[in-house]
Formats: C-alpha cells, sequence, structure tokens
C-alpha cells in the first residue's frame, strides 16, 4: 500500500478506537453507565480495515462486542456514549444500551447480545436488498463462539443458494466468555472449511494487520457487488480485557500469562505505528497531536453525554416491532 493519507488514516482511527474504550473502562466505576459492556481492545484493525472499504449505503450488524463496528461505520460518539449512559441523545434514545447499537442513518443496522442472532437478521437484510435490486453489502460481525450455533450453518446455506451480497466476518479471538476454541471444537474443525462446505469463498487472515485486513476484504466486497455471492473472512485477533466489562480478568486463570503476553505482543496498533514510524511516514510530534485532538474530542463527547437528559417515560411504548 502506497497511499501515505491512508496509512496515517489506518493509524489514526485505530488510535482513536482504543482511547475511546480505554475512557470507558476508566469511567466505568463513577456507576454513571450501567448497562454492561463487551470491550474490543486488541482488535482494532478489523473494524476499522473493513469499514474503510464500505460507502455509506453500505450495511453492518454487530453483536454483543458492538463499538468499534459502530464507529468505523461512521456511528456518532456523542450518540454512542448517551446510549451508555441512558440518555435520550443516544443513538437507541438511552433504551438498548452498549448492546443495542442501531442508527440507520450511517447503515448500522442493530447490534444484538443474542449469540448467532444477527447471522440471520443479516442474511435477511441482504436477502430484502437483493428482492429490491440494491447494489449493496451487508457486513455481518460475529465472533468464533457463534460458528457453533445452527443459524450459522443455515444461514450460510440460505445465503449461498441465493448468492446473496454478504461479506461474513468471524473476529475469532479464540474465547467464548471463559473457553478456548481448543475445549469447544475439534482441531480438525475448520470455520472456514465449512464455509466452502457451504458454496461460499472463504479466507483466514491476520487480524491484527489493518493493511492485510483492509485489502482483502476490498477485494470481497468488490467481488461481492459483481454479483459473485457471499464470502466469509475469519480473522484471527485477540481480546485483552474480560469478556463482558472494563477490567482485566487475568486472575481466573483462564488464558495463561505467557498466552497474554504474545496476545498483547501481537497489538495492532502499537506494531503499525512502529512500522509508519520506521518508513518515516510520520513523526512522534505527529503522534501527540493525533493524541491531543482524539482526547479533545473524547472528553467532549462524555461531557455531552453526562449532561443530556434521560428518556422520558413517553418513549417507553415507542419504537416496538410487538406491544
Amino acid at each position: 500500500m502506497k497511499n501515505k493519507n491512508k496509512k496515517i488514516s489506518f493509524f489514526y482511527e485505530m488510535y482513536r478506537l482504543r482511547e475511546i474504550e480505554k475512557e470507558i473502562s476508566k469511567r466505568y466505576f463513577e456507576w454513571e453507565m450501567r448497562c454492561p459492556v463487551h470491550l474490543s481492545i486488541g482488535q482494532e484493525a478489523i473494524a476499522v480495515g473493513i469499514c474503510a472499504n464500505l460507502e455509506k449505503r453500505d450495511e453492518v450488524i454487530s453483536a454483543h462486542r458492538s463499538h468499534y463496528h459502530y464507529l468505523a461505520k461512521g456511528g456518532d460518539l456523542r450518540a454512542m456514549l448517551g446510549e451508555l449512559y441512558g440518555k435520550v441523545v443516544g443513538c437507541a434514545k438511552g433504551k438498548g444500551g452498549s448492546m443495542h447499537l442501531i442508527d440507520n442513518k450511517v447503515g448500522m443496522l442493530a447490534a444484538v447480545p443474542i449469540v448467532g442472532s444477527t447471522i440471520a437478521i443479516g442474511v435477511g437484510a441482504a436477502w430484502a436488498n437483493k428482492l429490491k435490486d440494491l447494489n449493496q453489502v451487508v457486513v455481518i460481525f460475529f465472533g468464533d463462539g457463534a460458528t457453533e450455533e445452527g443459524i450459522f450453518h443455515e444461514s450460510l446455506d440460505f445465503s449461498s443458494l441465493h448468492q446473496l451480497p454478504v461479506l461474513f466476518v468471524c473476529e475469532n479471538n479464540n474465547y467464548s466468555v471463559y473457553s478456548s476454541l481448543n475445549k469447544r471444537q475439534s482441531d480438525k474443525r475448520k470455520i472456514t472449511n465449512i464455509a466452502k462446505a457451504a458454496g461460499i469463498a472463504s479466507y483466514k487472515i491476520n487480524g491484527n494487520d489493518v493493511e492485510e485486513v483492509y485489502k482483502v476484504s476490498k477485494e470481497s466486497i468488490q467481488k461481492i457487488k459483481k454479483g459473485h455471492g457471499p464470502i466469509l473472512l475469519e480473522l484471527s485477533t485477540y481480546r485483552w480485557l474480560e469478556h463482558c466489562g472494563p477490567n482485566n480478568d487475568d486472575h481466573l486463570g483462564y488464558r495463561s500469562k505467557n498466552e497474554i503476553k504474545d496476545g498483547i505482543k501481537s497489538c495492532p496498533i502499537e506494531n503499525y505505528k512502529k512500522i509508519l514510524l520506521k518508513k518515516k511516514i510520520f513523526s512522534e510530534d505527529k503522534i501527540d497531536k493525533i493524541r491531543r485532538k482524539i482526547s479533545n474530542e473524547i472528553n467532549a463527547a462524555f461531557n455531552f453525554a453526562k449532561k443530556s437528559k434521560f428518556p422520558d417515560s413517553k418513549l417507553l411504548r415507542v419504537h416496538l416491532y410487538a406491544k
């Protein structure tokens, strides 16, 4: 990749996502955000690399670990934080919280915490788009645990049969809550092979390399929009913090100290920064300016969310599909 501005943008966006979630983690102990939070620190390259290839009309759908997908797709930081604080300025009017982000203005169809459910919802949206002859792609983000649900196999089969414009994105961080992949799946089971068995092209790549994620997802999205049908990407990455919450959970012992150390060594931001500094694409002074700019944005967004009003009780029965 030769585009200097794009490289700087990748670093900026990844660093911004990291700092936002670090601040959420720090402020969670003020007891004003009362919804559960599932943080994605360590997995920034996936959302940034993929969403950099999406147009506004393209759609994304996510699960419980959804902050990065929403923001990378163009979501409003103030609206997201407002949602976490339960305020009416939130993207779901303060009624959904962290696990129910939605914003049709930027193509964020939904975030749903039920494991595997969003795969079928995303396939349904892609089916509707095809019936309407809309040239847009639906990107479905899910974890490795969701591939163990029956709905995953059914959705692959349906999307393959109808050649739907879907990009399946499995963020494989090797864990479902506290259970590692080798305790849940046979070592002979390959997620990419399951997709291939359904007639879907699939690729496994390094999810911590933002340029690789960008390149492969760009090629995939272009193929999908040309009518080549669905594609699945499995991206290897690592979750730094606990499954649910703002803390480290190293004391639980389900991950070894060496594993955690190796996982942090694969940091998509620090490693990319070293590359850019070595190539003299930017300097430490430039990074300091980026830090200050992002810090000011984050502080302003938190202040806005904290000072905003809670939703009126009249909103309780609004935006419901069933009563």
